[in-house]
């Protein structure tokens, strides 16, 4: 029998302000919000205090629910590597999406990220990540 040693994980919580400014929505079914509409996006992402520019996500999501919500996938970019994640955007509500990966410094990643709204408009929001690796 082999003994092999024990991986010690590392736990980490950030958050970081996405400013929504790409947000397109493609209109792919039944004219008006429909389920199967593609919503893309490429936006810039700051530190907690919406200050410091730290990198950009890149994603998509399909409505699934008209006028409640999608299920989405995207990957925050960061200097020392990458995170991603997948699972619901409510368009009235907080939600959880999980993370399923990432590279660089944040390779075998996996938890959660809380996505909370700063504003009505849906122009700002947080990215509340808590995860081990």
């Amino acid at each position: 029998m082999v003994a092999h040693p024990a991986h010690a994980f590392q736990t980490e919580s950030a958050t970081y302000v996405e400013r929504a400014t790409t947000d397109a929505v493609t209109d792919l079914g039944d004219k008006g919000d429909s389920v199967g509409d593609l919503l893309t996006f490429a936006n810039e992402i700051y530190d907690e205090h919406n200050k410091n520019l730290l990198g950009h996500d890149n994603g998509w999501c399909i409505r699934t629910v008209v006028g409640k919500a999608w299920e989405c996938f995207w990957t925050l970019t960061l200097a020392d590597g990458q995170l991603s994640v997948a699972g619901p955007y409510f368009d009235a509500a907080d939600s959880v999406l999980s993370v399923t990966g990432g590279t660089g410094r944040y390779y075998g990643a996996r938890g959660e990220m809380k996505l909370h709204a700063r504003n009505a408009q849906g122009t700002e929001y947080d990215f509340a990540y808590k995860f081990t690796h």
